[in-house]
């Protein structure tokens, strides 16, 4: 016998095993200790992640929880966190606990913050007046947005804060600042087409949009009082906008090129026509007409140097005047008027906090580039706006610059020393390949946004970006400061004409790699599950820096394959009803009628398809495996897994279905309905949009309000 009373010829055996394990455990143990305690200055980088899932973790509540709750969690996270303040493993867990709660907390002070009525129900025939706060001129129409409104079908307590109404293009816009009445037909902000697609009752919420609509009479004008507060400066700019649309059209005359170069001095993409927007898209070149960090970047940058060599040139300023820290004072100011100019969108905002943070340590004489500026303007971002974390401008603005600067400490102090004794020739080839690389890892990290938001990727991305980002850069950005300078004086129009050039050579890119065979794919979409998995595999991959950062590259891909895992609906039906759609044997779509429009264009894209649905046939059917549809003049049958859904047209047939199959769905009321599932009037508008997934166990029925719950901005839905 052996020690511990093992023979011999088992010495090798469970103790010896255990043994083994606990010294490897051991070893792995302090192996990950000493990775936390290297990477300890990268630590503090996930307090604002935590401040986001704060966020998340409210928007993601089924029901508003009580005013204090979030008050309440800071509170006794704060109180934890003077506890256990000297235990350092410890206070850093309380202290990631603390940012979540106050996340929470500040998501939960702006929704009421922005409370204010939204619409309920239609309103047709009503007399409106307001105040025009912004006109968005469209091909076809104009859209202006009220405020300080009165409707004549609503008590003043009733009546919201803001409304957007769209005007025939057969009069002139009405001027920012102006007050108008007119007649108008008045509609609640849209519900989400389907559970989990986008939902723009919330955004509407938080933009103080209490209501759509469109106009049915001519705008009448009258007397306005005075402008006051910060109207002033917001309706000052609403104008100089309208002024730059009107001078672009008057210098360039293709209404293509001058609605893209319109966009890029204004920020207004509403006159772009779809078939560009597609084009763009498709060729990955979409955040190019969307003002956001590059172009922020790009105008602050010219400034400072322009700034800072016109100062150089005087000797007497050069030798006693701090030039490289006033040039980054007037980079700061450029951000700001550019992004006022544009209507400060959010990426924007994100953009000039970005700005000014580097060229606020240019002025402290600190390195510009580091990931602690990126999560500290993350932070004041989500802060002063938590909702529009939720969207796609804020997550792929953010994703970009993160993996940017991840890139860059890894691989700046590499580059520094090729580029020491390198010709002029490797130095042009170092840029281009600066330039590849930079739209290589934009590209990847927005590719998961695009995904989940809309179900696309860009193949040619990246050389269509090598194109299009030096023209952007290099020729549209220093001509469009030329032409902001010259507008006050109205001698814009040789710069904008220039510029033009430079857009139209971005426009022929965007055509040529847009249209190319397989530019673009649509995919299913994302469960939320995937997406989460996606960022937080994305953020450990960009905050590390040692090797165990590889390990983000597991959730990533879990949540790249989740879209092709996650099973589609078999029958989708609209929030009143009057639409359905149910999944033929090659896993397409069908829909009722002729009618849908954008909402059945949702779906397919949402299902990953680009062609249009195939309409349901009035009569006869078709039939192919365990699917099949039949109509006829009181509605369609379709039969999926030894189901029957029954869809009637009319009302005449609900007696009948209602007794032969296991699911009925009609825009009708119907009472008494002995099927399993029944899907009706009353439950669409409690309920909202539906879908329906039949599996041989049952039917699972999806809803609107099941997904995002009863919160401020669903509106009593």
């Amino acid at each position: 016998m052996t020690t511990a009373g093992w023979p011999e010829e088992e010495a090798d055996g469970p103790l010896a095993l255990g043994g083994r394990w606990r010294g490897l455990s051991a070893r792995t143990g302090r192996r990950l200790a000493a990775l936390a305690e290297a990477e300890g200055e990268r630590w503090v980088l996930w307090l604002p992640v935590a401040f986001g899932a704060g966020v998340s973790l409210y928007f993601g509540l089924p029901q508003e929880p009580a005013w204090w709750v979030g008050a309440v969690t800071v509170g006794g996270c704060a109180g934890l966190l003077l506890a256990v303040r000297r235990w350092f493993a410890l206070a850093g867990m309380v202290m990631t606990l603390l940012m979540a709660a106050a996340g929470f907390l500040v998501a939960q002070a702006h929704t009421a913050r922005m409370a204010a009525p939204i619409l309920t129900r239609s309103i047709t025939g009503a007399t409106v007046t307001g105040r025009v706060m912004a006109v968005e001129r469209r091909p076809g129409a104009t859209r202006i947005t009220l405020r300080e409104a009165t409707v004549s079908k609503l008590a003043p307590e009733r009546t919201p804060a803001a409304l957007r109404i769209r005007l025939s293009n057969r009069q002139p816009p009405p001027a920012p600042g102006s007050v108008v009445r007119l007649r108008a037909t008045l509609l609640p902000p849209q519900a989400p087409a389907e559970p989990g697609a986008f939902d723009f009752q919330r955004r509407a919420w938080f933009m103080g949009l209490g209501g759509t609509g469109f106009a049915t009479g001519a705008a009448e004008q009258l007397e306005a009082p005075p402008v006051t507060g910060w109207n002033t400066i917001a309706i000052a700019f609403e104008r100089a906008r309208g002024v730059i649309a009107e001078r672009v059209a008057a210098a360039i005359g293709d209404p293509v090129e001058a609605s893209v170069t319109t966009a890029l001095l204004n920020g207004e993409e509403f006159g772009i026509p779809e078939a560009t927007l597609d084009d763009f898209r498709n060729s990955g070149l979409a955040h190019l007409l969307s003002i956001s960090g590059l172009h922020v970047g790009i105008a602050a940058g010219i400034l400072f140097y322009v700034v800072r060599a016109l100062l150089a040139a005087v000797p007497y300023i050069a030798l006693r005047w701090p030039i490289k820290k006033i040039a980054a004072l007037f980079g700061i100011l450029s951000a700001l008027a550019y992004t006022m100019l544009v209507g400060a969108p959010l990426p924007t905002v994100r953009s000039v906090l970005m700005t000014g943070m580097v060229m606020g340590a240019i002025m402290l004489d600190r390195h510009p580039l580091s990931m602690r500026l990126v999560a500290f303007a993350g932070l004041v971002t989500v802060a002063m706006d938590p909702e529009g974390m939720l969207g796609p401008s804020f997550q792929m603005s953010f994703a970009a610059v993160v993996a940017l600067v991840a890139a860059f400490e890894r691989g700046s102090g590499r580059l520094a020393e090729w580029r020491r004794d390198a010709g002029w020739v490797l130095r042009g080839l170092f840029y281009v390949g600066g330039i590849l690389l930079t739209s290589v890892v934009a590209t990847l990290a927005t590719l998961p946004f695009s995904l989940f938001h809309f179900q696309q990727i860009a193949f040619y991305g990246v050389l269509s970006n090598l194109i299009a980002i030096p023209i952007t850069s290099f020729w549209v950005m220093p001509w469009s400061l030329i032409a902001y300078a010259l507008l006050p004086f109205g001698l814009e129009a040789p710069a904008v004409i220039a510029m033009n050039w430079g857009d139209r050579a971005v426009i022929w890119t965007a055509e040529f790699f847009g249209r190319l065979p397989w530019a673009s794919l649509t995919v299913p979409a994302m469960p939320a599950e995937g997406f989460a998995a996606l960022v937080l595999g994305g953020l450990w991959l960009c905050v590390w820096t040692r090797r165990w950062r590889w390990v983000g590259l597991l959730p990533i891909l879990a949540g790249l394959a989740s879209p092709m895992l996650a099973a589609r609906p078999d029958v989708l039906v609209s929030g009143d009803g009057t639409v359905m759609a149910v999944r033929t044997p090659d896993g397409r779509l069908s829909a009722s009628g002729k009618g849908g429009g954008r909402l059945t264009e949702t779906w397919r894209e949402r299902d990953g398809e680009r062609t249009a649905a195939d309409p349901w046939p009035a009569t006869g059917g078709w039939s192919e495996g365990d699917r099949s549809l039949s109509c006829d003049a009181l509605g369609c049958l379709y039969r999926v897994r030894g189901k029957t859904v029954a869809l009637p047209r009319l009302p005449d047939a609900l007696d009948e279905d209602c007794g032969a199959a296991e699911v009925v769905v009609t825009a009708a009321v119907a009472r008494g309905c002995r099927a399993e599932v029944v899907i009706d009037r009353w439950a669409l508008r409690h309920e909202g949009a539906q879908t329906l997934t039949v599996t041989t166990e049952g039917v699972r029925v999806e809803t609107v309000r099941g997904v995002r719950g009863d919160r401020p901005w669903t509106g009593g839905r």
